[in-house]
């Protein structure tokens, strides 16, 4: 027994679109490709740029971490503020030098200051120039071939080391005062992490 199908219905009774002439399809094909061009192009180029800038960034940093001496400019903000060393505006000759490893932690530093700026230096770390001992060069000499600091020139030569409960670094300070108007500051602060 053969059941009888449903009949379609054919197509509707409307007009059919009109062809596409050839300056539309021309438009539609360029805006079609512009889009796949941006969709593409501008992922692309930021991953081009930030492979770049992110090599750039590995340069810096390398550099920064296998300097084996005093480094010319400022130790960061947090250095300065981790290790407790606020070296004072105005300051020249700014240098400094980071060491880490399983045992301690040490910030060298070093710059020359007006005579404010040394007691402003001072009063950061908490003491005074009173505090101060003549004659004491209170850097050992290993820190002095790691930075390559000779105290051997012109003094006076003033020195003291301020300790701190843990986990506060201690500071070695030796400051020369053979320009009196301008001394020049020598630091080591160790932390032990």
């Amino acid at each position: 027994m053969t059941g009888t199908l449903p009949h379609q219905p054919g197509p509707a009774d409307r007009p059919g679109r009109p062809a596409e002439d050839r300056r539309h399809m021309i438009r539609r094909r360029a805006l079609t490709l512009l889009i796949i061009v941006l969709l593409i192009g501008i992922p692309a180029g930021y991953l081009v740029i930030s492979a770049n800038q992110s090599r750039d960034s590995g340069k810096d940093k390398e550099a920064k971490y296998s300097a084996t001496g005093l480094t010319a400019g400022w130790p960061s903000k947090l250095q300065r503020r981790l290790y407790q060393v606020p070296v004072p505006h105005p300051s020249g000759q700014v240098a400094y030098y980071e060491t880490n490893n399983w045992k301690t932690s040490r910030l060298y530093v070093q710059f020359q200051t007006p005579n404010a700026g040394l007691d402003a230096f001072l009063a950061g770390v908490g003491v005074t120039r009173d505090d101060l001992k003549k004659g004491d060069i209170t850097i050992g000499a290993r820190d002095q071939r790691i930075t390559g600091w000779k105290f051997t020139g012109p003094g006076p030569w003033l020195g003291l080391v301020h300790r701190q409960k843990n986990p506060a670094p201690t500071l070695d300070i030796v400051v020369s005062m053979s320009d009196p108007n301008n001394p020049f500051v020598y630091i080591v602060s160790r932390t032990v992490p």
